[in-house]
This record gives C-alpha cells, sequence and structure tokens, in this order.
C-alpha cells in the first residue's frame, strides 16, 4: 500500500528545516499515523489476515511504511501465528539467527550480535528474563512464550528514540492481540496431538512412557457493538516429551600446550605418539569423553487476559495481564572415561594447531574407572506481567500516552533433588583407553573392562540448587504533536528499575574413589544398555571398536540406597541455603525528543531525526562463600573447602547520548531507498556486574579458577550505519538489498588474571608429594596419592579412610602451612576491547500472480576482521555468534489448502571463547533444518493442520580449535504435529 504525501508550503519546509538543524540526531516516529512510529501496543497496518499469503502481505507493508529498517510477521488468524515457537519465526527474518536449546529455538543473534545484546519488548514494554541453563544472562528466552496469542512480531533494526536501551543488534518487539482492534467477538480453539520421535531413542530409564504429548489451545474477543468496552482473552498448555544423544568431550581439553615449550605448566610428554606435534604447533589432548542420554518433559502453560475501556472517542485504557509457565523434568545417564595424562600412544594432525586423531591412554593394572553416571532433576519459570495503557487524543494535533507495568520472571528447582545433579558410579576396571576422533563420531575404546571382577558402585556426588528472578518496573510517557502541515514532534520520559537476583548452591561428595562397597548394591539397580543405537546418524558410530556396553540406572532407587548405606543422608540432597546470592538493581532514566517531517521534492522523502539521553546508577551485592583450604581427593582432583559466606556491595554509574538520523526517498511509487544512522547500547550481563569474587569448587593440581564481576562497567556502544534499496513491484512481492556498518566500543570481553585469593595452601608440590615424585612417582597423580597414604598416613592433613575393591587406600590429603599456596586463574572483565562488523542482507518475496504459489528468501552475510586465533595461547577477544544465515520458504495456497515448507540455514560460528578448561574456543558447526507444515481448511471454521519439524533428522556438533576436536555433537530427531482448529 502506497501512502500519498501531503502537500507542503514553502515557509512550512523552512521552519521544518530549521526544526531539524535545531534537534540533535537520532531514532525515529511517525510522520503521520500511518507510518511506523512509536512502537504501538497494537500493530501498525490494519490488515485483515486471511492465510499465509495476507500474513506475508502484511509484513511487506509493515516493512515499506516504517521508519528506518524494520521487519516483521504478522499472524495468519486471530489465534494463529505461522509457527508454533517464536524464535523460530524470528529466524525466518533476513539477519536473524537463533540458538536452539531440546531442539528448539530459544534465543536469537542478530546480525551477529548475540543474545544479550538484543532487546525484548512485550507490548513495547521491557522484559526480565530468567534461564537457570544462562544463571546471569540477560537474553530472553522465548521457548517460554507459546505463539497463540500473539498478533506481530516486529524486529527494528535501526535505533529508535523512543525504544528503551539494550539493543545493538535489534529491538524485537512481541504484540499481543487488543480486542478493539477488532470489533465484534471472536473465538476458536485448537488442539493437537504432537510425536516427538527423539524420545523414542533412548534408554529406558530416561525415556518418557510416551512419545505422543496434547497440545490445547483458545482465544476469546469480544467488544461492545458501541467499540466502548472489550474484553480479550488467550490461553494454551502443551507438553513435549523429548530426548537426545550426545558425545561430547564435555570438561574441556587439556591445553593448549606449544609442542617445544617442555617446561609450561600442564605439559603432556606425549610418548609414544607417532607423529608428535613440534617446534612452535600447539596441541591439546581430551580430558574425558562423555556419552550421555537425556530425556526432558516439558509442560508450558500461558495465559493472558485484556481488558479495553474507551469512554469516549478520544481515550483508551488497557489493563492486561500476562502469565507463562515453562516446567522441565530432565533424566540423564551418561558413560564416561576420564584421562590421567600418563604413558599413552597416539597420532596427530598437522600444526599450527595438533589434534589427536587417535589418542591411547596405557594403563595395564586395568583398575581406573570406568564412569555411569545419572541426573533427575527440574525445574519451573514464572513470568508474570501486569500493565496499563493510557492512550488520549488531546486535540487533533495532539496525542499522549502514558503505559506502566511491572513484570517477573523467576526461574527455580521444581524437584526435592534440586535444578541439578549427578550421581556417579563406576566399574574400577578399565585398562587401555582410546579416544578416535578421525570421525564425525568420537569412538571410545576400553579394554580389559570386567564388571563382574569390578561390580558397579557410586562413587561422587553432585546437587545443586538454583534459582534466578528478573523484575522490571517500568513507566513512560510520550506525546506526539503533529507540527506545521505534515511533521510531527515526539516526545516522552521514563524511568525504569530493572533487579536480576541469581543463587546458587552445591552439595558435593568428592568421593570418586568410592562412597561405599559395591556390595550395597543390589544387581538388579543396574540395567544393561548397548550404546551403538542411540547414535545411527551419525558417521563412526558403527565402528567395530566402540566400547558398546553400559548400564543405566534409576537415580531416585540408587539415591536411595546409597544415602542409607552412608548413613549420611543429608549428603544425598541439595542445601536449604544458598552458597552464592548475587542482587544488582539498575535504575534509569530517560527522555527524548524526535522530530519527523516529509519533504514535497522532486522525489517525496521523508526524516526522523531524534536524540534520547539515558542515565543509569548500578547497585551489586553479593553473598560469596570464603574459602579455607585445598584437599586432594582422587587422581586429579583438589576441591576448595569453604566456610560462612559473607556480602560484599560495589556500585557504579554511567549516562548516554543517544542521537539517531532516519531518511528515505521515493525514488517512485514502488521503489525506495533509505539511510539511518543512530548510537545503540548494550548492557553488560549480570555476571559481568556482579559484586564479589567467587572460587570454583573443583581445583587441579596445577591450581584452580574462579570470578569477579565489575559493577563499574559501562555498556558496551554501537556506532549503527544502514543502507537500503526495496522495490515493491507487486502488491505482495518485493527485492530488497540491505547494507549494515556496527562500530562498537567497550565490549567487556573476558579475561583472565593470575591471583592467590585467601592464601589457600594446596598438597600439590608439598613436601610429601614431592618425596612421592622422587621416589619414582614422577607425574603419576595416583601413584603420589597411594605412596602418600601408606608411607604418611598420619601426618598432618592425611586422613586415610579404609581401602577400596582394588586394594588402594581411600581418603584425602588436605594442604598444610608450609605448602605451596594455591593459583587461580580469575575470569573477570573491563572496558577494553573494540570491534567493528559489517554485512548484506539479501530479501526476495514473490507471490505467482493468482496461482496460490510464492516463495520467500533471504540471504544475511556477516563478517568481522576480529576473529579468534586458532593458534595463539591465552584469553583472546572475539565477537561470539558470528554467522552467515540464509532461508528459504515455499508456499502454496488455496480456499482449501495451505502448504509451506520452510528451509533454515545458519553458518560455522564461534558460540564461546572459553570451554571446560579455560581460555578455548567453541565453534559451531553449520546446521540446516526443514520444516513443513500443510492446512486443510473442512469449512469456513474448521482447519485441519499436519506439520513436521526437523524433517530430515539432523544432527548438531560443536568443536574446538580443529574440527578433530569434538567437544559436542547431538543426535534428537523429528517431531511431527497433528491439529485441528474451530472458529466460533
Amino acid at each position: 500500500m502506497h501512502h500519498p504525501r501531503h502537500s507542503r508550503k514553502l515557509m512550512t519546509l523552512a521552519v521544518a528545516s530549521a526544526c531539524a538543524a535545531l534537534l540533535p540526531a537520532q531514532a525515529q516516529t511517525a510522520a503521520d499515523d500511518s507510518r511506523g512510529g512509536d512502537i504501538p501496543t497494537t500493530a501498525v497496518q490494519q490488515v485483515k489476515v486471511t492465510g499465509l499469503r495476507q500474513s506475508l502481505a502484511s509484513s511487506l507493508n509493515l516493512k515499506r511504511n516504517s521508519d528506518g529498517i524494520v521487519d516483521g510477521i504478522v499472524a495468519e488468524d486471530i489465534g494463529k501465528f505461522p509457527d508454533t515457537n517464536l524464535a523460530e519465526s524470528l529466524q525466518r527474518i533476513s539477519g536473524v539467527s537463533i540458538d536452539r536449546v531440546n531442539g528448539e529455538g530459544q534465543k536469537v543473534t542478530v546480525r551477529g550480535i548475540g543474545p544479550d545484546f538484543n532487546m525484548v519488548l512485550l507490548n513495547g514494554r521491557q522484559m526480565p528474563t530468567s534461564n537457570l541453563g544462562d544463571l546471569n544472562g540477560r537474553a530472553f528466552d522465548f521457548s517460554n512464550l507459546a505463539s497463540e496469542a500473539i498478533s506481530q512480531l516486529q524486529v527494528y533494526k535501526t535505533s529508535r528514540a523512543e525504544t528503551p536501551t539494550g539493543g545493538i543488534g535489534a529491538t524485537i518487539n512481541v504484540i499481543t492481540a487488543r480486542p478493539l482492534d477488532k470489533l465484534g467477538t471472536y473465538s476458536s480453539i485448537g488442539i493437537k496431538a504432537m510425536h516427538d520421535t527423539s524420545n523414542n531413542n533412548l534408554p529406558h530409564d530416561d525415556k518418557a512412557s510416551s512419545s505422543t504429548t496434547p497440545e490445547f489451545s483458545g482465544i476469546y474477543s469480544t467488544t461492545s457493538a458501541d467499540g466502548h468496552w472489550g474484553l480479550g482473552l488467550s490461553a494454551s498448555y502443551q507438553e513435549r516429551n523429548l530426548g537426545f544423544n550426545q558425545a561430547a568431550v564435555s570438561n574441556g581439553w587439556k591445553g593448549p600446550i606449544r609442542a617445544n615449550d617442555d617446561k609450561a605448566a600442564g605439559h603432556i610428554p606425549l610418548t609414544g605418539a607417532v607423529n608428535r606435534p613440534s617446534g612452535d604447533t600447539i596441541y591439546e589432548v581430551p580430558q574425558n569423553l562423555n556419552y550421555s542420554f537425556t530425556g526432558v518433559k516439558r509442560k508450558r502453560t500461558n495465559g493472558q487476559l485484556t481488558l479495553q475501556w474507551a469512554p469516549v472517542k478520544e481515550l483508551t485504557s488497557t489493563l492486561d495481564y500476562t502469565y507463562s509457565q515453562n516446567k522441565l523434568h530432565t533424566r540423564r545417564n551418561d558413560i564416561s572415561a576420564w584421562f590421567n595424562f600418563g604413558d599413552s600412544r597416539s597420532t596427530w594432525t598437522n600444526g599450527p594447531v595438533a589434534a589427536p586423531l587417535v589418542y591411547t591412554e596405557l594403563l595395564p593394572d586395568r583398575t581406573s574407572d570406568i564412569a555411569m553416571g545419572a541426573a533427575d532433576f527440574a525445574t519451573k519459570t514464572d513470568n508474570k506481567s501486569l500493565g496499563l495503557n493510557l492512550q488520549w487524543r488531546a486535540s487533533a494535533d495532539l496525542k499522549l500516552e502514558f503505559d506502566a507495568h511491572r513484570s517477573t520472571a523467576e526461574s527455580k528447582a521444581d524437584s526435592p533433588f534440586g535444578s541439578n545433579n549427578t550421581l556417579g558410579t563406576a566399574s574400577f576396571s578399565r585398562g587401555d583407553t582410546t579416544a578416535d576422533f578421525t570421525q564425525e563420531f568420537p569412538v571410545l575404546s576400553i579394554s580389559g573392562a570386567d564388571f563382574a571382577r569390578a561390580p558397579q558402585q557410586v562413587t561422587g556426588s553432585v546437587f545443586q540448587n538454583g534459582y534466578m528472578k528478573g523484575e522490571v518496573s517500568q513507566a513512560q510517557f510520550k506525546g506526539r504533536l503533529r507540527m506545521l502541515e505534515s511533521s510531527n514532534l515526539n516526545f516522552g520520559l521514563g524511568a525504569v528499575n530493572v533487579k536480576n537476583r541469581s543463587a546458587f548452591s552445591t552439595n558435593q561428595r568428592d568421593s570418586w574413589g568410592g562412597a561405599t562397597k559395591p556390595s550395597d548394591y543390589a544387581s538388579s539397580l543396574w540395567h544393561r544398555e548397548s550404546l551403538r543405537q542411540y547414535f545411527d546418524q551419525l558417521s563412526g558410530s558403527q565402528n567395530p571398536n566402540l566400547f558398546n556396553q553400559f548400564y543405566t540406572f534409576n537415580f531416585g532407587e540408587v539415591r536411595n540406597v546409597v544415602a542409607q548405606a552412608s548413613g549420611q543422608p543429608q549428603l544425598y540432597m541439595p542445601k536449604s541455603t544458598f552458597d552464592t546470592d548475587q542482587r544488582t538493581e539498575e535504575k534509569s532514566k530517560s527522555l527524548y525528543l524526535q522530530f519527523n517531517t516529509d519533504w514535497d521534492t522532486r522525489f517525496p522523502m521523508h526524516t526522523a531525526v531524534g536524540v534520547r539521553y539515558e542515565k543509569t546508577d548500578v547497585r551489586s551485592t553479593a553473598l560469596v562463600p570464603a574459602a579455607t583450604g585445598i584437599t586432594m581427593v582422587s587422581d586429579n582432583e583438589f576441591p576448595v573447602q569453604f566456610g560462612a559466606p559473607t556480602f560484599t556491595t560495589l556500585s557504579g554509574k554511567y549516562h548516554n547520548l543517544l542521537p539517531s538520523v532516519d531518511w528515505d526517498m521515493e525514488l517512485r511509487s514502488d521503489m525506495k531507498v533509505r539511510a539511518s544512522y543512530g548510537e545503540t547500547i548494550g548492557r553488560p550481563r549480570y555476571d559481568q556486574i556482579a559484586g564479589g569474587q567467587i572460587l570454583d569448587r573443583l581445583a587441579r593440581f596445577d591450581g584452580g579458577t574462579g570470578s569477579q564481576g565489575n559493577p563499574a562497567l559501562k555498556p558496551v556502544k554501537s556506532k549503527n550505519f544502514d543502507v537500503s534499496w526495496e522495490w515493491y513491484y507487486a502488491p505482495q512481492s518485493f527485492f530488497s538489498v540491505n547494507a549494515f556498518y556496527k562500530d562498537l566500543e567497550n565490549y567487556a570481553g573476558q579475561s583472565q588474571i593470575d591471583a592467590t585469593p585467601f592464601e589457600l595452601h594446596t598438597p600439590s608440590g608439598g613436601a610429601l608429594w614431592n618425596e612421592a615424585v622422587a621416589a619414582g612417582c614422577g607425574g603419576n597423580t595416583a601413584c603420589i596419592r597411594n605412596y602418600i597414604f601408606k608411607n604418611h598416613p598420619t601426618a598432618p592433613g592425611v586422613t586415610v579412610t579404609g581401602v577400596d575393591g582394588n586394594g588402594n587406600p581411600t581418603g584425602t590429603i588436605a594442604g598444610q602451612p608450609g605448602d605451596p599456596v594455591a593459583h587461580f586463574r580469575i575470569t573477570t572483565f573491563s572496558n577494553q576491547k573494540k570491534a567493528s562488523l559489517h554485512g548484506l542482507e539479501f530479501n526476495v518475496q514473490h507471490m505467482f500472480a493468482n496461482t496460490g504459489f510464492g516463495i520467500s528468501a533471504n540471504y544475511t552475510y556477516v563478517h568481522s576482521g576480529l576473529r579468534y586465533d586458532n593458534a595463539s595461547l591465552g584469553e583472546q577477544f572475539a565477537l561470539v555468534g558470528l554467522s552467515n544465515s540464509a532461508n528459504l520458504v515455499g508456499i502454496y495456497e488455496n480456499d482449501k489448502w495451505n502448504v509451506r515448507a520452510a528451509y533454515n540455514w545458519r553458518g560455522e560460528f564461534l558460540s564461546s571463547t572459553f570451554d571446560g578448561s579455560g581460555p578455548n574456543p567453541q565453534y559451531v558447526e553449520p546446521y540446516g533444518q526443514l520444516d513443513l507444515s500443510v492446512g486443510y481448511n473442512v469449512s469456513p471454521k474448521l482447519s485441519l493442520q499436519v506439520e513436521a519439524i526437523n524433517l530430515t533428522n539432523e544432527t548438531s556438533r560443536v568443536h574446538g580449535r580443529t574440527t578433530s576436536q569434538a567437544l559436542y555433537v547431538t543426535q534428537s530427531g523429528p517431531r511431527y504435529m497433528v491439529g485441528a482448529r474451530y472458529k466460533f
């Protein structure tokens, strides 16, 4: 739809030019109500939505008539969004990529900017976040929201003065249905049956009883005949039983180590290497190799109530309440082998970064552990939002709006066993152990396994409780004053108080050599399984050398046995108090001005010039445990001991003036060019600004790790440049090219410092340790441990508790005065980093006349010179999430049928600069997924639908510095849905 420009007198142009010159540059708001100015609480474009084609047409009009560069997705009908997951809808938009968790879209990356720096709004309001999988992040979790009540998604890629700050990549506005948007009474109900094949591909102890689960949804909207009041109600309930199987070097790779630096800490002698790395080549060896099998039961409930009252035409009040709950119950079994970096045989890739193709550790005594663990935990996330909006058209030229809300997001444990846990068991019968990384699937081989000689027994355990709560209280006042003949002055002020609390506790039993005796466990507790079939989609899983036997168990049953046998049941439950408790509060005040005007020149133009000022005060308080000592509890584990926790408080503040300019010009009625400049900020993650220093509980013989925040961090600031060309060559068709450039500063990249907090003494390198080394143990930590127990059983700090099934002493060795002081690598943050990126977006949408066929395709290219250097040692700063992406969607629609096939592809990207062992990269390999939906209209009121997600059963893989360094290789499975929907 083309909106004609208003004519303008010469004096009007002169006055408008003077006003624009006096205003600093920034964001955008509409020149008249037909343009996408304020972030609306109703749809920007009033279009009757009747199907896929009209949904695409509405999205086209949103893009065409908004200030700046805006993309969006509009619901096909009331209560019917194109995708069942909002993140999966967003990935169809050029420049938007998603992170998948449990096979479902959860977080979004926009134009190479990661999830923490994209702002998500609900009806123009800033939303809190909580996610126990990312305890201190700012990324919004889209898996909490069902799509049935959503009427529109808007992605603002250029800045806007009225937009709450925080979105460097984009500001995403999720718009729910409002009853007064469409007078009358409308309602629909939907029912679906979901069949998730991934649940079938799990061991019995992990899978749910059924792979088919129900979904229900309903929406009701009614208004009075005179349009003075309206009521809207929506609700949905979904269950899903899913699974995924993963091969992983889950604690990262040991290293990196420079081959010619045999004096470096952590240097590993590669005895028996066929083509040993040499010179400046760096290499790493696996810490462990783990196969895990995870089943998840999800229950998601959403609801919204909206009341609207318009006593007079000029005044509309809206009161709404939104609620969502997402419950996850997880059960997992795994098998793993830990490497101790002793005598080995190996073959290697070439440098400058070498990785083992085949790595074998020689264990001739066949008494090392074949570790098998299980987990059983549950979490619950509740989101609540109560808001009030008042819109008053005070005169023909002045519109005022007030909006206030209080919203919370809370995540916590939903199980007596905590928010995460692991119960470790082992058979101490492992001989020579090999990890083969020559194919996609890493293959573990073990010789000498004898479960009859060395029955399975419980070793260590970990019970964790996590808690996170985000709160947002926000008030906004804004106005729009029509000036001259077709110009607007938009203005506003606001205040927002954001609170975040994240707390965590760990109850860890460091008895990995054996917590109780094998005879304490009935053989019926262990359930024999074979491994190969759970990874049948991965090349390498058919390798005949794969160690194909393992045992699963029911977590609750075995926990009860070990709790009773140990005589200390409290050790096998989560703590009732938190070890760490971090609380951050940000108070921000803001105001903005923006002047929009149309120019009746040879080629009609529109400009939006504005500025936003924002001031923020930060206060962070943290309860952190005080470390008291370090104790050796197994061959390679030296956990830190803690005493009573204490509170510390730190503060910071910052302010920003954020200008922007938007310009567009119509070359002709169907063609438009745009240019935008804007400055935006992205606030640091909560763990980056948390007060207090936290030491990680588990240390090694060469030291430990920890973290500390910096509340004085400034936000990342980005200067953004955008240009685009758009050709709307048919009513439902267009082609566009967008170019963008972002210059970022004050990036809070991770760095590490070497510190000796609390002056903790470690037995590693102490007098007894050195005596064992001199006696012939060398660097063999198992030998050192046995030597100390046998020769100095009563020395200070040495406690012998018994003998394991292989005749080795058990117990602990604590650091003593005179032993070396342990060094810790403390991760912290500072505003030292800069980055820039640029890219191109190509979009095409074409409807083939009246045939019913259409396509929508896009490709995004993103590049930055700031990439990770795999051949360098130490901490590095690099942009994470940077990747190219593409979408291809084909549709067919007539009065009876609607079909959509959507293929989404994302290129390789760096997901983290730290793995489980330290500063090492993690790369997510390219991934593509095909989804299909087919609908049939039985009648104007009744429709049927079939959907398939991940139709081709794609797998995913994450690697380290080289593709041979597998980190996570995951197989899940397709899921299918059959549903019906009835409109009243």
